[in-house]
């Protein structure tokens, strides 16, 4: 049986204990690479690379820092996963794919990285993805396929830890890191989180700066955070946006407007995720939230929309020139997906534009100006069998379209969205997700804070 570890505690009672002195830097680190190296646990498969001379050398940096009296952030110290997709000085970005491991070393730290090493996060390593997250389910045939923690000691009933950020919120689940770096392009925040029982934001896209990564979609990557917590995040994020690392406040759920989305995102949902759901709203709305159905119809046109969507047009003309040198080194299941735009025209792009700008002007209008947040399952089904998403081709398909259709829908109108744990404990993970308009992200998360407390009471 593969050994469990419980998550870090939130970042907020890490750095209390570190200014108190009940721990220090180098004691988090080695719990970190201890249960990163252990041979019985999962780290070999979450983690591509883990860096345990720097993430040591770091961690004494920031403890003889703390002794003289200077601390750089609530952040300072603490281990923290970094995604394979960005770029870390000295270190080979794969994107967990045999197609890039001859790649030269990056010559710089990606803008985002630069800033979690500014307030003094230790990076701890590089986490395990999907192929060039094109997948939300996180299976991986080159470097292995993380796990969620439910279910993986029984036999046969190994889960998907979810995609594209598998690695990453496995790091987080397993406490081989107590944050990680993570990207959202169609979910990829979010479904890992939901599937392992975190929390993930996926910002505003033009929140936090998008140099110093392998793109999947120009239009639609957003990059943001995976912990234990919606302050976790929160905290997290303002960090990426360079903003002052501080928490914003909770919102106080009297009176708060949930608009509940119905139709597109509630087809083929499973009856243990309906139930969570319905639970949590009951919750909210005992506690002071005004809930209220809302059907927003231009989502029913959106499998239309996406025939061949930004994902597979942007990606195939980046890819176009390692798929002809290198076509056999790719993941069957991913170049497939991005041969999908090879056959796109450019009037199919601006179509695609054009009709993006309608959605999310329709959104504005009937969404964003009404609620403080609208609710949807973050994915429709429990976090699926191993063995059921690798059975065939076709199969595959099906489960990751599914698991992908409910948190793309947001990156496709440009919004903000957060993914809560709000299942009971020892139940199949499931996650709340609320979203909110472009740039209402502390508005969102203040929001997210008191939906959480609620949550929490009922787990």
């Amino acid at each position: 049986m593969a050994t469990e570890f419980a998550p870090f505690p939130p970042l907020a009672r890490l750095a209390d204990e570190l200014s108190t002195g009940k721990t220090t830097s180098r004691v988090l680190v080695e719990t970190a690479l201890e249960r990163i190296g252990d041979p019985a646990g999962q780290g070999s498969t979450v983690f591509v690379q883990a860096d345990a001379d720097a993430a040591r050398a770091a961690a004494d940096a920031h403890d003889r820092l703390r002794a003289a009296g200077t601390v750089l952030s609530p952040l300072a110290g603490i281990p923290v996963s970094i995604k394979d997709l960005f770029d870390v000085k000295g270190q080979v970005t794969r994107a967990s794919s045999r197609v890039l491991a001859d790649a030269p070393p990056a010559r710089a730290d990606a803008p985002v990285v630069a800033r979690l090493r500014n307030a003094g996060a230790v990076l701890i390593g590089r986490t395990n993805m999907s192929e060039f997250a094109f997948s939300g389910l996180g299976l991986n045939p080159h470097y292995g396929t993380p796990l969620s923690p439910y279910r993986r000691g029984e036999p046969g009933e190994a889960r998907i830890a979810g995609g594209s950020s598998s690695g990453a919120a496995a790091s987080v689940a397993d406490g081989m890191a107590a944050v990680a770096l993570s990207t959202d392009t169609g979910g990829s925040i979010r479904i890992p989180a939901a599937f392992c029982g975190l929390t993930g934001f996926k910002p505003t896209a033009s929140r936090i700066p998008r140099e110093g990564a392998v793109p999947l979609s120009t239009t639609l990557d957003s990059f943001g955070p995976i912990g234990v917590s919606v302050a976790c995040c929160a905290l997290v994020d303002r960090i990426l946006a360079g903003l002052e690392p501080r928490v914003p406040a909770r919102r106080p759920l009297e009176g708060v407007r949930l608009g509940v989305l119905t139709h597109y995102v509630t087809e083929d949902v499973e009856p243990s995720v309906a139930r969570a759901l319905d639970t949590a709203l009951k919750h909210l709305e005992a506690a002071g939230a005004i809930l209220s159905d809302v059907h927003f119809a231009p989502l029913d046109r959106l499998p239309e929309i996406n025939r061949f969507g930004f994902s597979a047009m942007e990606a195939y003309a980046w890819h176009r020139g390692h798929i002809a040198r290198q076509r056999e080194r790719y993941d069957p299941r991913v170049l497939a997906r991005i041969l999908k735009g090879e056959s796109a025209r450019a009037t199919d792009y601006l179509d695609l534009i054009a009709e993006r700008a309608a959605l999310m002007k329709a959104a504005e209008e009937t969404l964003w100006q009404h609620f403080d947040a609208i609710v949807a399952p973050t994915v429709p089904i429990p976090p699926p069998r191993v063995a059921d998403c690798d059975r065939d081709d076709a199969t595959y398909a099906r489960i990751n379209a599914l698991v992908l259709r409910n948190p793309s829908t947001f990156n496709v109108l440009d919004a903000c969205a957060v993914s809560l744990p709000c299942h009971a404990r020892g139940d199949a993970p499931v996650g709340l997700m609320l979203a909110a308009g472009p740039h209402r992200d502390d508005a969102l998360l203040g929001v997210a804070l008191a939906v959480e407390r609620v949550l929490d009471s009922i787990r």
